[in-house]
């Protein structure tokens, strides 16, 4: 039985992250499909595009708590730590490939780093401090996310524990996946960032 249920809250997972809070809510608004403007991702960066930066917070909250509720739900039952992260991985690949949108979602950055915060509190922490610091250098959206997600992957090593490295590792290889395309803008330095007010 308790398999079963298990295996129901790591499906859970997976839907709850497919949700696609920014095209939901870019609709509602009136600004048509959010895949069809910037960059045509789903997420809170090209929300802001917009030029609402309401939805865009919006966009960036749901898409973060949607990763936390799961592994809190997971962590109230307890269920066992190797599960606990199993709904985390789940949250995150379900909003990269959502099954509503032919699979084909966000770059899972912000559901990321709010999982690491709900899986491990100081990981999440080291995450979002070198989001930061590598958005204060750059401001550059995609090089923050892809160096804070690779170095807490590194970071994950050395806390270990409940299949830690193993799910941060498979969370990196998707997420730098998903910015293949910004890696070569900043690699040929065509990459856009966000100029300081």
């Amino acid at each position: 039985m308790e398999n079963i249920i298990y295996i129901a809250l790591v499906i859970c997972s997976y839907l709850a992250g497919s949700i696609p809070f920014g095209l939901l809510f870019t609709k509602a608004a009136g600004l048509g499909d959010i895949r069809n403007i910037g960059s045509g991702n789903i997420g809170a960066t090209n929300v802001m595009r917009t030029g609402n930066k309401k939805l865009a917070l919006a966009t960036l909250f749901c898409d973060a708590v949607k990763g936390v509720v799961v592994i809190i739900i997971a962590k109230q039952i307890d269920a066992p730590g190797e599960i606990v992260s199993l709904c985390g991985l789940f949250a995150v690949l379900g909003h990269v490939f959502p099954v509503w949108l032919k699979f084909k979602g966000g770059k899972g950055v912000a559901t990321t780093l709010a999982v690491y915060l709900a899986l491990y509190l100081p990981l999440g922490i080291f995450a979002c401090i070198a989001w930061l610091a590598a958005f204060y250098i750059s401001r550059i959206s995609s090089f923050s996310s892809i160096s804070s997600i690779i170095l807490a992957n590194t970071v994950s090593i050395i806390m270990g524990g409940d299949g830690l490295f193993f799910v941060t590792l498979i969370i990196t290889v998707i997420v730098v996946y998903k910015h293949k395309e910004n890696i070569e803008r900043l690699m040929s330095g065509k990459e856009k960032s966000f100029t300081k007010t």
